[in-house]
């Protein structure tokens, strides 16, 4: 039987894991270094993680492939590493699926290319197609379950990443945008464009991650529901909003709010439900619990109806976590 077919048979919500770049740079990675090389120098490490996330009740967790184009690594000279650099992200990850004692998925995650498409930029539609379709030959080879193109804002990289994934693999591909932009991606897509666009293209889910804390994600989830009630949906918010406190940047949302958000977004819509930045084993423990308690219709409408009173504004991003964001695309997923 096809095991993401049996994961969605068995459970009626899916639970995704935490934050990859957080805990590498707790694990010692620098800023600046490419984390998609410590598949090979640091297998260790990588395998912890995924081992923390499963422990914590993640039924899928994302390979450390983020940026494991060749656009990405060729800032780190490690253009020529793409399919192993990526196969190895996959197999760490895959050992932990495997010693979990119950069925774990493995997504190859597929982050931007960096590049802009043209005529806005230099790199064609076949270019990025290329790119991602030598990525996910590696994160094939490695053994993942499925393609998981994510942090998307143009909805032609993601069409050229799911054309390239097709291209290479007959793997189900799923995929996310980050509406990081008064509700909107960065080329300015907007939820329900996102979810009518790609519920054409036969993904098995689609969504938001990232952006700027957990009531975006949630209007998301709720756009796009509305948009299209009948396609499976992804929340992967991050941990709240960011802050610098002595030189560190730090997410301000606890584990018991991670289990409240996810909650509300299953209410709203979503059938996958994880962490983005700033979430760690914590964080997807408290999110796997909450959704682990049953809720009647009464208990729902509550849930939805404290949104507003939500500690997290949902706030278009400071100017300090747009840097954060450009830090981070250069560098690992947080």
């Amino acid at each position: 039987m096809d095991r993401l077919q049996q994961l969605l048979d068995t459970q009626e919500t899916i639970v995704l894991d935490g934050a990859m770049g957080t805990m590498l740079f707790t694990a010692g990675l620098q800023s600046g270094a490419p984390p998609e090389e410590w598949n090979i120098t640091h297998p260790d490490r990588i395998r912890a993680v995924h081992r923390h996330y499963i422990n914590s009740g993640s039924h899928i967790v994302l390979t450390n492939s983020f940026g494991g184009t060749h656009y990405r690594l060729k800032l780190h000279n490690l253009q020529d590493r793409v399919y192993e650099l990526n196969k190895a992200a996959a197999e760490n990850a895959r050992a932990e699926a495997d010693a979990a004692g119950r069925l774990v998925l493995v997504a190859g995650s597929m982050g931007p290319t960096g590049e802009l498409l043209a005529p806005m930029g230099n790199m064609t539609f076949e270019d990025a197609k290329a790119a991602f379709s030598e990525q996910a030959r590696g994160l094939a080879a490695g053994g993942v379950d499925l393609l998981w193109v994510e942090t998307m804002s143009d909805l032609e990289e993601v069409r050229a990443a799911v054309e390239g994934a097709r291209a290479a693999t007959d793997l189900p591909v799923a995929a996310t945008m980050s509406f990081d932009t008064n509700g909107r991606t960065m080329m300015g897509v907007t939820p329900a464009q996102a979810v009518r666009t790609m519920k054409e293209w036969g993904l098995v889910a689609v969504g938001g991650n990232c952006g700027n804390g957990i009531a975006e994600i949630e209007g998301v989830i709720n756009a796009m529901h509305h948009a299209a009630p009948d396609v499976r949906l992804i929340a992967k918010a991050n941990a709240g909003i960011p802050q610098w406190r002595n030189n560190e940047l730090i997410y301000d949302a606890t584990p018991a709010i991670m289990g409240q958000y996810a909650q509300r977004v299953r209410a709203l819509g979503a059938s996958f439900i994880g962490g983005c930045c700033g979430n760690g084993p914590d964080h997807i423990a408290a999110i796997a619990a909450a959704l682990q308690t049953p809720m009647d219709e009464t208990d729902i409408a509550a849930l939805l109806a404290e949104r507003s009173a939500s500690s997290d504004t949902g706030e278009p991003a400071a100017p300090r976590e747009r840097a954060h964001r450009r830090h981070r695309d250069q560098s690992a997923k947080d």
